[in-house]
Protein backbone atom coordinates (compact mmCIF):
# COMPACT_ATOMS: atom_id res chain seq x y z
CA UNK A 1 0.00 0.00 0.00
CA UNK A 2 1.48 3.40 -0.92
CA UNK A 3 2.66 5.55 1.93
CA UNK A 4 0.13 8.07 3.18
CA UNK A 5 -2.92 6.03 2.09
CA UNK A 6 -4.98 3.21 3.63
CA UNK A 7 -7.89 1.19 2.32
CA UNK A 8 -11.25 1.24 4.08
CA UNK A 9 -13.73 -0.81 2.16
CA UNK A 10 -13.49 0.18 -1.51
CA UNK A 11 -12.49 3.79 -0.76
CA UNK A 12 -9.06 5.32 -0.67
CA UNK A 13 -8.34 8.31 1.60
CA UNK A 14 -5.34 10.62 1.36
CA UNK A 15 -3.89 11.24 4.87
CA UNK A 16 -1.02 13.46 3.79
CA UNK A 17 -1.03 17.02 5.21
CA UNK A 18 -1.63 19.63 2.53
CA UNK A 19 -1.13 23.40 2.78
CA UNK A 20 -3.09 25.89 0.64
CA UNK A 21 0.21 27.59 -0.29
CA UNK A 22 2.18 26.71 -3.40
CA UNK A 23 5.89 27.51 -3.16
CA UNK A 24 8.05 27.52 -6.25
CA UNK A 25 11.69 28.33 -6.87
CA UNK A 26 12.04 29.60 -10.41
CA UNK A 27 15.18 30.66 -12.21
CA UNK A 28 15.31 34.39 -12.71
CA UNK A 29 15.81 33.81 -16.41
CA UNK A 30 12.40 32.08 -16.60
CA UNK A 31 10.68 35.35 -15.67
CA UNK A 32 13.07 38.07 -16.76
CA UNK A 33 15.06 38.10 -20.01
CA UNK A 34 18.80 38.27 -19.26
CA UNK A 35 20.39 41.57 -20.25
CA UNK A 36 24.06 42.36 -20.67
CA UNK A 37 27.18 40.35 -21.40
CA UNK A 38 27.62 39.01 -17.86
CA UNK A 39 24.56 36.79 -17.51
CA UNK A 40 24.14 34.67 -14.36
CA UNK A 41 21.71 31.76 -14.42
CA UNK A 42 22.24 30.83 -10.80
CA UNK A 43 19.75 33.43 -9.42
CA UNK A 44 16.36 32.12 -8.38
CA UNK A 45 13.09 33.82 -7.38
CA UNK A 46 10.75 32.52 -4.69
CA UNK A 47 7.11 32.52 -5.85
CA UNK A 48 4.33 31.92 -3.33
CA UNK A 49 0.71 31.42 -4.39
CA UNK A 50 -2.59 30.57 -2.70
CA UNK A 51 -4.45 27.69 -4.30
CA UNK A 52 -7.85 28.23 -2.63
CA UNK A 53 -9.87 31.19 -4.06
CA UNK A 54 -11.75 31.93 -0.82
CA UNK A 55 -8.55 32.06 1.20
CA UNK A 56 -6.94 34.23 -1.46
CA UNK A 57 -9.85 36.67 -1.30
CA UNK A 58 -9.59 36.78 2.51
CA UNK A 59 -5.87 37.40 2.35
CA UNK A 60 -6.37 40.18 -0.21
CA UNK A 61 -9.06 41.82 1.99
CA UNK A 62 -6.77 41.76 5.01
CA UNK A 63 -4.00 43.37 2.97
CA UNK A 64 -6.29 46.14 1.69
CA UNK A 65 -7.62 46.90 5.19
CA UNK A 66 -4.08 46.97 6.57
CA UNK A 67 -2.99 49.37 3.86
CA UNK A 68 -6.03 51.60 4.56
CA UNK A 69 -5.29 51.84 8.27
CA UNK A 70 -1.60 52.42 7.60
CA UNK A 71 -2.46 55.27 5.24
CA UNK A 72 -4.95 56.68 7.77
CA UNK A 73 -2.35 56.69 10.55
CA UNK A 74 0.26 58.30 8.32
CA UNK A 75 -2.26 60.92 7.18
CA UNK A 76 -3.25 61.78 10.74
CA UNK A 77 0.38 62.06 11.78
CA UNK A 78 1.12 64.32 8.81
CA UNK A 79 -1.85 66.57 9.55
CA UNK A 80 -1.01 66.66 13.24
CA UNK A 81 2.59 67.60 12.48
CA UNK A 82 1.22 70.54 10.48
CA UNK A 83 -1.03 71.53 13.38
CA UNK A 84 1.27 71.19 16.35
CA UNK A 85 4.98 71.14 15.55
CA UNK A 86 7.61 71.30 18.30
CA UNK A 87 10.13 74.00 17.64
CA UNK A 88 13.28 75.34 19.18
CA UNK A 89 12.28 78.83 18.12
CA UNK A 90 11.90 81.49 20.79
CA UNK A 91 8.31 82.00 19.65
CA UNK A 92 8.89 85.41 18.12
CA UNK A 93 7.93 84.69 14.54
CA UNK A 94 5.45 82.89 12.37
CA UNK A 95 5.39 81.43 8.89
CA UNK A 96 2.83 80.84 6.18
CA UNK A 97 1.81 77.35 5.09
CA UNK A 98 -0.49 77.24 2.11
CA UNK A 99 -3.82 78.81 2.90
CA UNK A 100 -3.39 78.70 6.66
CA UNK A 101 -1.41 80.76 9.11
CA UNK A 102 1.04 79.09 11.48
CA UNK A 103 1.96 81.02 14.59
CA UNK A 104 4.33 80.12 17.37
CA UNK A 105 2.54 80.39 20.70
CA UNK A 106 3.96 81.11 24.13
CA UNK A 107 5.06 77.51 24.66
CA UNK A 108 6.94 77.28 21.36
CA UNK A 109 4.22 75.29 19.62
CA UNK A 110 2.68 76.03 16.26
CA UNK A 111 -1.11 76.09 16.42
CA UNK A 112 -3.42 76.60 13.46
CA UNK A 113 -7.16 76.69 13.16
CA UNK A 114 -8.29 73.88 10.84
CA UNK A 115 -9.42 75.32 7.51
CA UNK A 116 -11.02 72.42 5.66
CA UNK A 117 -11.74 69.40 7.83
CA UNK A 118 -14.71 67.00 7.52
CA UNK A 119 -17.17 67.40 10.37
CA UNK A 120 -16.54 63.97 11.81
CA UNK A 121 -12.76 63.91 11.51
CA UNK A 122 -10.66 65.35 14.32
CA UNK A 123 -6.93 65.63 14.70
CA UNK A 124 -5.08 63.48 17.23
CA UNK A 125 -4.50 64.83 20.73
CA UNK A 126 -7.52 67.10 20.67
CA UNK A 127 -10.49 66.95 22.98
CA UNK A 128 -13.58 68.79 24.11
CA UNK A 129 -12.71 70.84 27.17
CA UNK A 130 -14.82 72.92 29.52
CA UNK A 131 -14.30 76.63 28.79
CA UNK A 132 -11.44 78.43 30.49
CA UNK A 133 -13.03 81.78 29.62
CA UNK A 134 -16.60 83.02 29.30
CA UNK A 135 -18.15 86.04 27.65
CA UNK A 136 -20.94 86.58 30.18
CA UNK A 137 -22.64 89.60 28.54
CA UNK A 138 -23.98 92.16 28.15
CA UNK A 139 -26.75 91.62 25.61
CA UNK A 140 -26.59 94.02 22.60
CA UNK A 141 -23.09 95.20 23.52
CA UNK A 142 -21.19 93.24 20.87
CA UNK A 143 -20.75 89.78 22.39
CA UNK A 144 -20.90 88.02 19.00
CA UNK A 145 -18.48 90.46 17.39
CA UNK A 146 -16.10 90.04 20.32
CA UNK A 147 -16.16 86.26 20.07
CA UNK A 148 -15.52 86.27 16.32
CA UNK A 149 -12.66 88.75 16.73
CA UNK A 150 -11.04 86.64 19.43
CA UNK A 151 -11.27 83.61 17.16
CA UNK A 152 -8.71 85.27 14.90
CA UNK A 153 -6.14 84.28 17.54
CA UNK A 154 -4.64 80.79 17.01
CA UNK A 155 -4.84 80.06 20.74
CA UNK A 156 -8.63 80.57 20.86
CA UNK A 157 -11.34 78.01 20.15
CA UNK A 158 -14.97 79.08 20.36
CA UNK A 159 -18.26 77.30 20.95
CA UNK A 160 -20.42 77.45 17.85
CA UNK A 161 -23.45 79.09 19.45
CA UNK A 162 -24.93 80.30 22.70
CA UNK A 163 -25.17 77.19 24.87
CA UNK A 164 -27.22 78.76 27.72
CA UNK A 165 -25.96 76.14 30.16
CA UNK A 166 -25.74 78.17 33.36
CA UNK A 167 -28.85 80.32 32.91
CA UNK A 168 -31.39 77.68 31.88
CA UNK A 169 -32.36 75.05 34.44
CA UNK A 170 -33.32 72.49 31.79
CA UNK A 171 -29.76 72.64 30.41
CA UNK A 172 -27.94 72.93 33.74
CA UNK A 173 -29.64 69.80 35.05
CA UNK A 174 -28.13 67.83 32.15
CA UNK A 175 -24.74 68.17 33.85
CA UNK A 176 -21.21 69.23 32.96
CA UNK A 177 -20.66 66.29 30.63
CA UNK A 178 -23.50 67.54 28.43
CA UNK A 179 -21.97 71.02 28.54
CA UNK A 180 -18.51 69.72 27.69
CA UNK A 181 -19.86 67.96 24.59
CA UNK A 182 -21.13 71.33 23.35
CA UNK A 183 -17.57 72.65 23.29
CA UNK A 184 -15.28 72.52 20.22
CA UNK A 185 -12.31 70.20 19.88
CA UNK A 186 -9.14 71.94 20.95
CA UNK A 187 -5.46 71.26 21.46
CA UNK A 188 -3.94 71.29 24.90
CA UNK A 189 -2.81 74.85 25.48
CA UNK A 190 -5.66 76.43 23.53
CA UNK A 191 -8.37 78.41 25.33
CA UNK A 192 -12.00 77.43 24.83
CA UNK A 193 -14.45 80.34 25.04
CA UNK A 194 -18.24 80.27 25.20
CA UNK A 195 -20.60 83.25 25.21
CA UNK A 196 -24.19 83.58 26.40
CA UNK A 197 -25.14 87.23 27.08
CA UNK A 198 -27.93 86.38 29.53
CA UNK A 199 -25.39 84.92 31.97
CA UNK A 200 -24.70 88.41 33.34
CA UNK A 201 -28.29 89.17 34.41
CA UNK A 202 -29.33 85.70 35.65
CA UNK A 203 -29.00 85.50 39.47
CA UNK A 204 -28.04 81.81 39.68
CA UNK A 205 -25.21 81.95 37.14
CA UNK A 206 -22.21 83.23 39.18
CA UNK A 207 -22.37 80.38 41.71
CA UNK A 208 -22.90 77.82 38.95
CA UNK A 209 -19.93 79.10 36.99
CA UNK A 210 -17.69 78.96 40.08
CA UNK A 211 -18.79 75.36 40.70
CA UNK A 212 -17.59 74.54 37.18
CA UNK A 213 -14.27 76.39 37.35
CA UNK A 214 -13.35 78.79 40.14
CA UNK A 215 -10.42 80.18 38.12
CA UNK A 216 -12.34 80.85 34.90
CA UNK A 217 -11.63 84.17 33.15
CA UNK A 218 -14.72 86.35 32.68
CA UNK A 219 -15.20 88.90 29.89
CA UNK A 220 -17.95 91.50 30.36
CA UNK A 221 -18.56 93.82 27.42
CA UNK A 222 -20.64 96.94 28.06
CA UNK A 223 -21.84 99.95 26.07
CA UNK A 224 -23.25 103.34 26.97
CA UNK A 225 -26.50 102.33 28.75
CA UNK A 226 -29.03 104.36 26.73
CA UNK A 227 -27.51 103.29 23.40
CA UNK A 228 -27.59 99.69 24.58
CA UNK A 229 -31.26 100.01 25.63
CA UNK A 230 -32.26 101.44 22.23
CA UNK A 231 -30.40 98.62 20.48
CA UNK A 232 -32.18 96.11 22.68
CA UNK A 233 -35.54 97.68 21.84
CA UNK A 234 -34.67 97.58 18.12
CA UNK A 235 -33.98 93.86 18.22
CA UNK A 236 -37.08 93.10 20.27
CA UNK A 237 -39.21 95.10 17.85
CA UNK A 238 -37.69 93.23 14.92
CA UNK A 239 -38.79 90.00 16.60
CA UNK A 240 -42.32 91.41 16.90
CA UNK A 241 -42.16 91.34 20.69
CA UNK A 242 -41.18 93.77 23.43
CA UNK A 243 -39.79 92.18 26.60
CA UNK A 244 -40.31 93.55 30.13
CA UNK A 245 -39.37 92.28 33.53
CA UNK A 246 -41.85 89.77 35.06
CA UNK A 247 -42.88 92.11 37.89
CA UNK A 248 -44.34 94.66 35.47
CA UNK A 249 -48.12 94.47 35.38
CA UNK A 250 -49.62 93.38 32.12
CA UNK A 251 -46.78 91.09 31.07
CA UNK A 252 -47.06 87.41 30.39
CA UNK A 253 -45.43 84.76 32.56
CA UNK A 254 -42.50 84.57 30.14
CA UNK A 255 -41.73 88.28 30.50
CA UNK A 256 -42.95 89.15 27.00
CA UNK A 257 -45.28 92.10 26.66
CA UNK A 258 -48.76 91.65 25.22
CA UNK A 259 -49.26 92.19 21.51
CA UNK A 260 -50.70 95.61 22.27
CA UNK A 261 -47.17 96.80 23.13
CA UNK A 262 -45.52 95.54 19.95
CA UNK A 263 -46.26 98.73 18.01
CA UNK A 264 -45.36 101.13 20.81
CA UNK A 265 -42.25 103.24 20.27
CA UNK A 266 -39.23 103.38 22.55
CA UNK A 267 -40.28 106.63 24.24
CA UNK A 268 -43.65 105.18 25.25
CA UNK A 269 -42.05 102.09 26.76
CA UNK A 270 -39.11 103.82 28.48
CA UNK A 271 -41.21 106.55 30.14
CA UNK A 272 -44.50 106.44 32.00
CA UNK A 273 -47.23 108.92 30.93
CA UNK A 274 -46.28 111.18 33.85
CA UNK A 275 -42.73 111.44 32.44
CA UNK A 276 -40.96 109.25 35.04
CA UNK A 277 -38.56 106.53 33.89
CA UNK A 278 -39.94 102.99 33.65
CA UNK A 279 -37.15 101.29 35.58
CA UNK A 280 -38.78 97.88 35.11
CA UNK A 281 -38.67 98.06 31.34
CA UNK A 282 -36.25 95.25 30.58
CA UNK A 283 -33.93 97.09 28.14
CA UNK A 284 -33.43 99.79 30.80
CA UNK A 285 -33.11 97.33 33.69
CA UNK A 286 -30.33 95.42 31.94
CA UNK A 287 -28.43 98.68 31.43
CA UNK A 288 -28.25 99.21 35.21
CA UNK A 289 -25.02 97.24 35.21
CA UNK A 290 -24.12 97.71 38.87
CA UNK A 291 -27.24 95.80 40.03
CA UNK A 292 -25.96 92.66 38.30
CA UNK A 293 -22.24 93.29 38.83
CA UNK A 294 -22.71 93.06 42.59
CA UNK A 295 -23.66 89.38 42.33
CA UNK A 296 -20.56 88.51 40.30
CA UNK A 297 -18.16 90.32 42.64
CA UNK A 298 -19.63 88.44 45.58
CA UNK A 299 -18.46 85.21 43.93
CA UNK A 300 -15.39 86.13 41.85
CA UNK A 301 -12.46 88.45 42.59
CA UNK A 302 -12.31 91.57 40.46
CA UNK A 303 -9.03 90.49 38.82
CA UNK A 304 -10.80 87.55 37.18
CA UNK A 305 -13.10 89.89 35.28
CA UNK A 306 -12.19 92.16 32.39
CA UNK A 307 -14.51 94.99 31.39
CA UNK A 308 -14.49 95.40 27.61
CA UNK A 309 -15.61 98.76 26.23
CA UNK A 310 -18.14 97.85 23.54
CA UNK A 311 -18.22 101.38 22.12
CA UNK A 312 -14.46 101.34 21.60
CA UNK A 313 -14.68 97.81 20.14
CA UNK A 314 -16.79 99.33 17.35
CA UNK A 315 -14.47 102.27 16.70
CA UNK A 316 -11.07 100.73 17.48
CA UNK A 317 -11.30 96.95 17.92
CA UNK A 318 -7.56 96.33 18.13
CA UNK A 319 -7.12 98.35 21.34
CA UNK A 320 -9.68 96.23 23.17
CA UNK A 321 -8.42 92.92 21.77
CA UNK A 322 -4.87 93.74 22.86
CA UNK A 323 -6.17 94.22 26.42
CA UNK A 324 -7.97 90.88 26.23
CA UNK A 325 -4.87 89.06 24.96
CA UNK A 326 -2.96 90.38 27.98
CA UNK A 327 -5.81 89.41 30.32
CA UNK A 328 -5.93 85.85 28.93
CA UNK A 329 -2.15 85.51 29.11
CA UNK A 330 -1.61 84.91 25.39
CA UNK A 331 0.74 86.61 22.97
CA UNK A 332 -0.45 89.54 20.88
CA UNK A 333 -1.23 87.91 17.53
CA UNK A 334 -4.25 89.92 16.35
CA UNK A 335 -3.06 92.85 14.23
CA UNK A 336 -4.57 95.86 12.48
CA UNK A 337 -4.50 94.03 9.14
CA UNK A 338 -7.07 91.60 10.54
CA UNK A 339 -9.74 94.32 10.22
CA UNK A 340 -11.17 96.46 7.48
CA UNK A 341 -13.97 98.98 7.63
CA UNK A 342 -17.10 98.13 5.68
CA UNK A 343 -18.66 101.45 4.72
CA UNK A 344 -21.92 99.78 3.69
CA UNK A 345 -22.44 98.09 7.03
CA UNK A 346 -20.84 100.87 9.03
CA UNK A 347 -18.55 98.72 11.15
CA UNK A 348 -15.32 96.73 10.99
CA UNK A 349 -15.22 93.29 9.39
CA UNK A 350 -12.64 90.55 9.87
CA UNK A 351 -9.86 89.42 7.58
CA UNK A 352 -7.29 86.63 7.62
CA UNK A 353 -5.44 84.47 5.09
CA UNK A 354 -8.56 82.42 4.35
CA UNK A 355 -10.77 85.37 3.42
CA UNK A 356 -12.99 88.14 4.74
CA UNK A 357 -15.92 87.81 7.12
CA UNK A 358 -18.62 90.23 8.26
CA UNK A 359 -21.29 89.62 10.86
CA UNK A 360 -24.68 88.76 9.45
CA UNK A 361 -27.17 91.46 8.55
CA UNK A 362 -29.08 91.10 11.84
CA UNK A 363 -26.05 92.62 13.57
CA UNK A 364 -25.71 96.37 13.50
CA UNK A 365 -29.38 97.14 12.85
CA UNK A 366 -30.17 100.78 12.22
CA UNK A 367 -31.69 102.33 15.33
CA UNK A 368 -35.03 104.12 15.11
CA UNK A 369 -35.16 107.84 15.72
CA UNK A 370 -35.59 108.60 19.42
CA UNK A 371 -36.55 112.03 20.74
CA UNK A 372 -33.29 113.73 21.85
CA UNK A 373 -35.08 115.07 24.94
CA UNK A 374 -35.87 111.48 25.98
CA UNK A 375 -32.27 110.43 25.43
CA UNK A 376 -31.03 113.33 27.59
CA UNK A 377 -33.52 112.46 30.32
CA UNK A 378 -32.48 108.81 30.32
CA UNK A 379 -28.78 109.73 30.46
CA UNK A 380 -29.40 111.92 33.48
CA UNK A 381 -31.28 109.01 35.05
CA UNK A 382 -28.39 106.64 34.40
CA UNK A 383 -25.72 109.01 35.73
CA UNK A 384 -25.99 107.70 39.30
CA UNK A 385 -26.24 104.08 38.13
CA UNK A 386 -23.15 104.54 35.98
CA UNK A 387 -21.21 106.06 38.86
CA UNK A 388 -21.98 103.04 41.05
CA UNK A 389 -20.79 100.76 38.26
CA UNK A 390 -17.55 102.76 37.89
CA UNK A 391 -16.88 102.35 41.60
CA UNK A 392 -17.37 98.61 41.40
CA UNK A 393 -15.02 98.10 38.47
CA UNK A 394 -12.51 100.78 39.48
CA UNK A 395 -12.72 102.52 36.11
CA UNK A 396 -14.55 105.56 34.74
CA UNK A 397 -15.85 104.79 31.25
CA UNK A 398 -16.80 108.42 30.61
CA UNK A 399 -20.35 107.88 29.43
CA UNK A 400 -22.33 111.11 28.78
CA UNK A 401 -24.68 112.34 31.49
CA UNK A 402 -26.83 114.59 29.30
Amino acid sequence: MPMGKFRRGDQTRDCSLKFPLDVLWLPKSAIMKPVGPDISYSEYILVVGISKPKLAALFLSVMIISLFFTFHVLYDRAVFSMQVTPTISDGSSGYSMGNRRSVFDDAGIVINHPIVVPNRVHFPKTGRRLPQALIIGVRKCGTRALLEMLYLHPRIQKAAGEVHFFDRDENYLKGLEWYRKKMPHSFRGQITIEKSPSYFVTPEVPERVRAMNASVKLLLIVREPVTRAISDYTQLRSHSATATLPQVQGTTSGGVAPSSQVSRNFEELALFPNGSVNESYRPLAISMYHLHMHRWLEVFPREQMLIVNGDQLIDDPLSQLTRIETFLGIQHRIKSNNFYFNATKGFFCLRNETGDKCLRETKGRKHPHVDPAVISKLRRFFADHNQKFYELIGEDLGWPEE
